[in-house]
């Protein structure tokens, strides 16, 4: 990231600089000074703005042999945090996410049965209620940030359609706005994860990665081209899941027969485990612990149905990093070397020989994260936007 010393862009080279500490993490005025070309006294006076708006703070280093004046060590505030919420088929989770990343608080609240969009507002409005004395007592709160298993149009949160929790036209961002008095922003929960892995997981450093999530939801992705975010013309771009696989007659939450996610299903998993539910690290352990024939069975089909969704999107995107998560990550944990093996079958040379595949980093917190950066995007896009020394932020 480049900045620039002129006075008129004060405000992008305010985004470069906490852009670069929220996502890279503390760094010294000397380094910020380096990495962005810009002099010392320029860096000095943007941190001085953003400590005074509150979004960062300086501290001494730690004792050195460098000679001379150490320089001051810059860091995010831990007092920023964004909300994030996640509904899911059994379950809202709702979280308070700190801008360095660090997730302060995780609520998951069980409900009996896929929750309608009014339900799942409520739920979320009421967890967040509770919250408020925290909130208002030890943070800033930028916004919300919703991470949904669905395709979610990008520039109003309008739910075009989440089929498991059959959702259709749903204004999910809008209402929940209204429920709560915090500004909203929604995404489909894989993207946002395919962003989290990206700058905070596994793909710290990559600018080409694929992302697929397997959940409850079925399955879904995000992809990260030239470091940016690939989400089509609305958003929907990723669905991975629905991505023809075989000849079955299997079909997925779409109706669309032979895809990734009507062949890779977490319920049948569970089913020759013998259990009637499981969180991903719960079902990862049961796996690895089977010595059922059925079971490893099943987690081979399941693998060999993956290989092919995975060597296809390798081939067109030539990604440098592939990152599985939710259970899709527990068949890599199986038996990585036949997924390997079975990718490398069905792509070219070239481009698998340049690609890694790897279990996702952040485990539960992944969607927390994801949403939480979603919301704290208007924020780094423009901290000028942000009265120095507000509270409550309007992002």
């Amino acid at each position: 990231m480049q900045g620039s010393s002129h006075d008129d862009v004060r405000r992008h080279n305010l985004s470069v600089v906490l852009r670069l500490v929220h996502r890279s993490g503390a760094a010294s005025r000397s380094q910020l000074t380096r990495v962005t070309g810009l002099n010392r006294s320029t860096i000095a006076a943007l941190v001085a703005e953003l400590v005074e708006r509150g979004l960062v703070v300086e501290s001494e280093p730690s004792s050195t042999n460098q000679v001379g004046r150490p320089s001051p060590i810059v860091s995010v505030s831990e007092q920023v945090v964004a909300l994030a919420v996640n509904p899911e088929i059994d379950a809202v989770t709702i979280g308070i996410v700190g801008l360095d990343g660090q997730v302060h608080r995780r609520v998951r609240y069980p409900t009996d049965q896929s929750p309608s969009v009014p339900e799942a507002v409520n739920i979320a409005a009421a967890v967040i209620d509770g919250m408020r004395g925290e909130l208002e007592a030890r943070f800033k709160v930028v916004g919300i940030g919703v991470a949904v298993p669905g395709l979610v149009r990008a520039h109003d949160g309008l739910v075009r359609h989440a089929p498991h929790l059959g959702w259709i036209d749903e204004p999910l961002a809008e209402m929940l706005e209204a429920a709560t008095g915090y500004p909203v922003l929604a995404a489909n929960d894989a993207s946002l994860g395919a962003m989290a892995e990206r700058f905070f997981g596994a793909g710290k450093g990559i600018t080409d990665l694929i992302y697929l999530n397997g959940g409850a939801s079925g399955i879904g992705g995000g992809m990260i081209v030239g470091g940016a975010p690939a989400g089509g013309i609305a958003g929907y771009a990723g669905e991975f899941g629905h991505t023809r696989v075989s000849d079955s007659d299997r079909v997925d939450s779409a109706g669309i027969r032979g895809t990734l996610e009507a062949e890779v299903t977490r319920r049948e998993l569970l089913e020759v485990l013998g259990l009637a539910g499981a969180d991903a690290d719960e079902l990862e352990q049961a796996l690895l612990a089977s010595t059922s024939a059925v079971v490893r069975a099943e987690v081979n089909r399941q693998i060999d149905h993956l290989a092919v969704a995975l060597a296809g999107a390798i081939n067109i995107l030539n990604p440098q990093l592939v990152v599985l998560g939710g259970f899709l990550a527990a068949l890599l944990a199986v038996d990585a070397d036949r997924l390997r093996s079975a990718v490398a079958s069905h792509s070219l040379d070239a481009a698998f020989g340049s690609v890694r595949l790897s279990a996702a980093e952040l485990g539960s917190n992944l969607l927390m994260i994801g949403a939480a950066e979603l919301a704290f995007e208007g924020l780094l896009d423009d901290p000028a936007g942000l009265p120095a020394g507000a509270g409550t932020i309007s992002a």
